[in-house]
């Protein structure tokens, strides 16, 4: 199955800064077509820890899925890299020069986006 990646409209302005630029014009827009890929890890994360995700309260459940992308090392790696192998050549190397910044990039959206599907 080939996905294209959605374009995501007036996220980019005359104030926007060269970081913005690539969170709005190449993560934002791979996280949002890996979005199955992403639940289906999460899925299978909660499994694989026997976690009885859908007996908790809301707070909790947050506080789960912030906790597995900030201390899990393993799955936050496993995440960011079904984004990295999204990247065109172009923009792998301008994720070289920024890399820390963009990984906690990736990480908030995919946060906020598991935090938003529960």
């Amino acid at each position: 199955m080939t996905k294209n990646r959605p374009t995501l409209e007036n996220l980019i302005n005359a104030n926007t800064t060269e970081v913005e630029i690539f969170q709005n014009s190449v993560l934002r827009p791979i996280i949002k077509m890996q979005h199955d890929l992403i639940i289906a890890f999460f899925e299978s994360y909660l499994k694989k820890r026997k976690i009885v995700f859908t007996s908790l309260s809301e707070e909790k459940k947050k506080n789960i899925i912030k906790s597995s992308m900030e201390k899990d090392i393993s799955f936050k790696n496993k995440i960011i890299g079904s984004v990295l192998g999204h990247f065109s050549m172009d923009e792998y190397q301008n994720y070289t020069q920024n890399s820390s910044e963009f990984n906690r990039r990736i990480k908030q959206i995919i946060i906020k986006r598991l935090q938003d599907s529960i």
